[in-house]
């Protein structure tokens, strides 16, 4: 069984047991578990029947719990202007929320 949820603007294809990285969120620590709510299909693997949401399945929802905070990949930002002897160089890490799945809930 697999679901497609909603969550910060993007759209994720999850199953039970998967391993994902979300945006941060405050106050949610290693240990905790979220829960997603906007779920907009869940359907299982090989099975012609689909519950598809308009836009989102009614009671359906995903568990997760939150497994550590992590940090995405260093990014460069580098300022230049040209005859001026002017550079600046800085770098950027977004921090993010592993989350392994637990459950999909249906209707």
């Amino acid at each position: 069984m697999y679901a497609i949820i909603e969550d910060s603007g993007s759209q994720m294809k999850v199953a039970e047991g998967d391993v994902l990285t979300i945006d941060l969120r405050d106050g949610v620590a290693a240990g905790d578990e979220i829960v997603f709510d906007k779920v907009l299909l869940i359907a299982d693997e090989g099975q012609p029947d689909a519950i598809l949401g308009l836009p989102y399945v009614d009671g359906a929802s995903v568990q997760a719990k939150v497994r550590d905070e992590i940090k995405g990949d260093k990014l460069y930002v580098t300022k230049f202007r040209r005859r001026k002897g002017y550079r600046r160089k800085t770098g950027h890490r977004q921090r993010y929320l592993e989350v392994e799945i637990l459950g999909i809930n249906r209707v």
